[in-house]
């Protein structure tokens, strides 16, 4: 730690130096320190990394932001974090009132609530509808082809979309403004049976639809709920995280969300992590599927071990994307003074990971011991439960 200390003073300015111990050299050309600042393992890299692998961080703070009346929106996808395959992201923001405009994807959307609270609606294939309030660490989920809608309520609202696809992008979404405008009147006036003239207040113009349009803040959950023949959907597209009861271990908790407690959610399963100050998520990997980060809050420090001798450390803060490729073992470390809070995403509709430290003590020790020469008090150590977390 000292060491590391002495490289991000640097040079008695603030500014790191690309130094360690004999190795490196100070920076004599242009350069952005503050960015240094944000990814000192990748300034100075640890004597541990070695090879190429891909760039495995992204942060919202880099992706452009789209503005509209009702609030603004931007996305991390396969094109701003190319390593980025199976799921892509949206940091959304609606105003008081704000309506994120009823449409549907071609891919299932996963949400979770940052900040305020909202109102989703949905529908599904039988005419079951859906209406609820959701509010901060809840999360919710409409599968591929669900029309849906989201609205601000008095506190306005700010949340994650993640999407099973990371090709996806929001702006390519499936909104009800833009296919009226590319309709012909007459062919609308039949559809509804009622007169042309019903669709003078379309959006005048055809290339400007409304995708996040400014709205009056809706009454009580109980005046929008409208009775359908149908009934309501039988499975709730709404999950209140922030209640369930979390796996606590020293060094923090975690809440798992899948399909086993919120069976809407058949190709997105998550996990919501909290690292106590000094506290890491334990050196593991994920036997099914890629993983796909966000970070809430705090900094954490990452090293993704790629096989063949290959390993590259990452720094991580609020509002980044992380990503590991499938199989790739990995730690995350709060190197901060707050507990570091953040997501682990998955396309999968079932949560798996296997925890290096437990695979170790269920195996017969020697078969451990003649691999890595540990000696006896290291052994005696390891735990057959998984830790998840350490102090």
């Amino acid at each position: 730690m000292a060491r590391r200390e002495a490289r991000r003073r640097g040079n008695g300015n603030g500014a790191p130096e690309p130094i360690r111990r004999d190795r490196g050299a100070t920076i004599l050309g242009p350069r952005n320190i503050p960015l240094e600042l944000e990814n000192p393992d990748l300034l100075a890299s640890p004597d541990t990394d070695a090879g190429t692998i891909p760039n495995l961080k992204f942060s919202f703070s880099a992706a452009r932001n789209r503005l509209a009346a009702g609030g603004w929106a931007r996305e991390v996808t396969v094109r701003e974090l190319p390593v980025s395959k199976t799921l892509a992201g949206v940091n959304m923001r609606l105003k008081p009132g704000g309506i994120r405009e009823l449409h549907w994807h071609k891919e299932a959307e996963w949400a979770y609530m940052i900040a305020g609270r909202a109102r989703v609606t949905g529908v599904d294939a039988q005419g079951r509808n859906f209406v609820d309030d959701v509010g901060v660490g809840d999360v919710w989920l409409f599968p591929a082809g669900i029309p849906h809608s989201i609205q601000g309520l008095e506190e306005g609202c700010e949340f994650l979309l993640v999407f099973d696809n990371g090709e996806f992008s929001e702006n390519e979404t499936f909104l009800i403004s833009d296919w009226f405008v590319h309709t012909p009147r007459d062919v609308l006036a039949q559809n509804f049976g009622v007169p042309e003239s019903s669709f003078d207040n379309l959006p005048p113009d055809i290339e400007r639809t409304h995708w996040i349009l400014a709205g009056e803040v809706p009454g009580p959950l109980a005046s929008d709920l409208v009775p359908s023949p149908a009934g309501v959907v039988p499975s709730p597209y709404s999950y209140r995280l922030s209640q369930q009861q979390p796996i606590k271990v020293a060094g923090g908790q975690v809440r798992i969300v899948d399909s086993s407690s919120f069976p809407v959610s058949t190709t997105i399963a998550a996990a919501l992590v909290e690292v106590d100050p000094g506290g890491m998520r334990e050196l593991h990997w994920h036997p099914n599927v890629d993983e796909w980060q966000y970070y809430i809050s705090g900094r954490g420090r990452m090293t993704v071990f790629a096989a063949s001798g290959k390993a590259r450390t990452f720094d991580y803060q609020a509002g980044d994307v992380g990503y590991v490729p499938f199989a790739m073992g990995h730690y995350i470390q709060n190197t901060g003074d707050e507990p570091l809070r953040f997501l682990e995403m998955f396309r999968s509709s079932y949560f798996a990971d296997i925890s290096l430290s437990q695979w170790m003590a269920v195996l017969p020790p020697e078969l451990v011991k003649t691999h890595l020469d540990l000696n006896k008090k290291t052994m005696a150590a390891l735990k057959k439960d998984k830790p998840v977390i350490v102090k």
